[in-house]
């Protein structure tokens, strides 16, 4: 007995805790984004495996190593990775420390499987301005409210991709195009309150979506999802400085809910609505 205990004693334990992955994923009521997947690793390593959906990739931290199609490819911090729907890869820490990433699921809408093969060849991008966009994108789609904004990015974004996979046949910069911008302005007035969609009101003009977005943006200096959100604003400071509560202004100026409005409304104003509404009462 004694001895059997002195071999339980000297059994070598652990005692190190292995790091728990830190995840978050939800689907997002944007057309074409299937997941937003978020995840801080820094033991696991990603099997051989597939999706029905394009991969795109920014690490925020330390460096992922993949193999996609037998080829080995890493991913740096300041790069865009684009990996295509039913290609076997896998995944796994790059640097002792592991790797933050964040990722977006895309159907075939935005990307056809005509750039399966171009992706393959090269899915690692390094272009500053697409990753500042694909970062924008996962940051409209972290709280519910900006639909439009992240429609318009990722429609930019796709555009973007397409140009690096397909050089000549994506965006050859923005053409100007007034009664087009006027056409969704006049929409977007129309549509204060209950918004619209990207899609339709590309249908309704009717315009590409990626050339619709340039046109407003380079007739009027603004978004078009920041022109809404100004017209949004605007009526707030109205009903808010009429006495109605910030929640009551939130659901009648079509914010998502209260503290939708309160990051648009500090954004563009410099305070919360409920300092403004105080601030009127005083005068």
């Amino acid at each position: 007995m004694a001895g059997r205990r002195k071999d339980q004693r000297s059994a070598p334990r652990s005692t190190q805790r292995k790091t728990q992955p830190n995840v978050s994923a939800w689907r997002p009521p944007v057309p074409g984004v299937v997941e937003v997947f978020h995840a801080h690793y820094t033991e696991y390593a990603y099997p051989m495996h597939v999706h029905d959906a394009w991969t795109l990739l920014i690490v925020d931290d330390g460096a992922v190593r993949y193999d996609l199609d037998r080829h080995e490819h890493g991913t740096p911090h300041d790069t865009v990775s684009l990996l295509p729907p039913h290609v076997p890869h896998n995944g796994s820490p790059a640097t002792p420390d592991g790797f933050r990433k964040r990722v977006l699921y895309l159907d075939a809408s935005r990307l056809g499987d005509e750039l399966i093969g171009p992706a393959v060849d090269a899915p690692d991008l390094r272009d500053p301005v697409l990753r500042r966009r694909v970062g924008q994108l996962h940051a409209a789609l972290a709280l519910p409210g900006d639909e439009l904004e992240a429609e318009s990015r990722l429609t930019l974004i796709g555009d973007r991709l397409r140009a690096h996979l397909r050089p000549g046949t994506g965006a050859s910069g923005a053409r100007r195009d007034p009664v087009l911008a006027r056409r969704l302005r006049e929409l977007l007035d129309e549509r204060i309150v209950p918004g619209i969609g990207l899609d339709e009101a590309a249908a309704l003009v009717p315009a590409h979506p990626a050339h619709l977005v340039r046109a407003f943006s380079g007739a009027y200096g603004i978004a078009p999802h920041q022109y809404l959100m100004s017209r949004r604003v605007d009526r707030a400071r109205r009903l808010l400085l009429a006495g109605d509560s910030p929640a009551e202004v939130a659901g009648a100026t079509g914010f998502y809910d209260q503290a939708h409005l309160t990051r648009h409304f500090k954004r563009l104003v410099g305070v919360t609505p409920g300092r403004y509404r105080a601030s009127g009462a005083r005068t």
